[in-house]
């Protein structure tokens, strides 16, 4: 089974990439979601998060405030560092636990869809490497856009991942994605055929 780690900087549009796939009938594994799913009441990971970062970062449900946690790691490197250590050894298991379903119901391509990919030391978990690429000043426009945040906090933001011109250099697919969401859809299904489909021939 071939799997495609995907991956890019925030706002670069790397899950409007993986939903184009998904829409081509490719499966994905989404890291953000499987993030989500270990940081749920009763997770090994939720209790941990808890304990290192306190009752602050709860809704009045006890869920955690994804925000309010957000906030709390860009602001402190060595708070996201705490995190990510509680964090990505529960996403690991989780997408090897789906890497081996998708293998036994005979998948040949599969796409491991993760932002923190290659700052997570993850890319031994792919076979190659797909980079969705904006330029900064595109980046910043859309974090400002998306989250509704000053310039500030979308520099902010920005700074807490590897640059864009260092992370595409690890992709031996760089998909530019400074156009629009149509142009997008194009480059997507002619990387895919040039990518995949003819080199599987």
């Amino acid at each position: 089974m071939r799997i495609i780690g995907l991956t890019g900087g925030i706002a670069s549009g790397k899950s409007t990439v993986a939903e184009l796939l998904k829409d081509m009938g490719i499966p994905v594994i989404d890291a953000d979601q499987l993030s989500r799913q270990v940081m749920i009441p009763g997770e090994s990971a939720y209790n941990a998060i808890v304990s290192e970062f306190g009752t602050s970062i709860l809704n009045s449900d006890l869920t955690i405030n994804r925000t309010a946690l957000g906030k709390v790691i860009f602001a402190d490197p060595a708070a996201r560092l705490r995190l990510e250590a509680i964090t990505h050894p529960a996403i690991r298991r989780r997408a090897e636990e789906e890497l081996l379903q998708l293998k036994q119901t005979g998948a040949r391509i599969v796409i491991y869809m993760a932002p923190l990919l290659i700052e997570a030391g993850a890319t031994s978990r792919v076979d190659e490497i797909w980079v969705v690429y904006v330029d900064r000043e595109t980046q910043l426009k859309r974090v400002m856009a998306r989250d509704q945040v000053t310039m500030e906090e979308a520099q902010q933001k920005i700074a807490a991942q590897m640059p864009m011109e260092v992370k595409k250099l690890h992709g031996s697919v760089v998909i530019d994605n400074r156009g629009s969401k149509k142009e997008l859809a194009t480059l997507v299904r002619e990387l895919w055929e040039r990518e995949v489909l003819q080199k599987q021939q």
